[in-house]
């Protein structure tokens, strides 16, 4: 199975969970979901995620001197983001134990 697409679908919800345990900034976060089991996300998906998660009002966003190149750019989640990290890992578990039922019926167990 292709993972991409379901990367593509499932790629807000992984890094507002991220973000959850604490704030990070653009390649911390994408080195977290890559330890996390995420391997094939790509540099650029999650940068767009970030930007989009962002402008929805989902981040906050704060800047850290650094002293080994750039000035870094955390994001942090905020009320809005809490909010909809609570109603997106709904539908996910939800969906998950769906699809784990329809396998299960069907004799395909992980």
């Amino acid at each position: 199975m292709d993972t991409t697409q379901l990367l593509k679908g499932v790629l807000d919800l992984a890094v507002l969970a991220v973000l959850k345990e604490e704030d990070g900034y653009g390649y911390d976060i994408l080195r977290r979901l890559r330890a996390a089991g995420l391997g094939d996300v790509g540099d650029a998906s999650v940068y767009g995620t970030l930007r989009r998660l962002f402008q929805a009002g989902c981040l906050t966003a704060y800047v850290v001197p650094s002293e080994e190149g750039p000035h870094r750019k955390y994001y942090a989640l905020n009320e809005i983001g809490r909010d909809q990290l609570q109603r997106s890992g709904k539908v996910w578990r939800t969906f998950a134990s769906t699809m784990d039922t329809l396998l299960a019926d069907r004799g395909m167990v992980a």
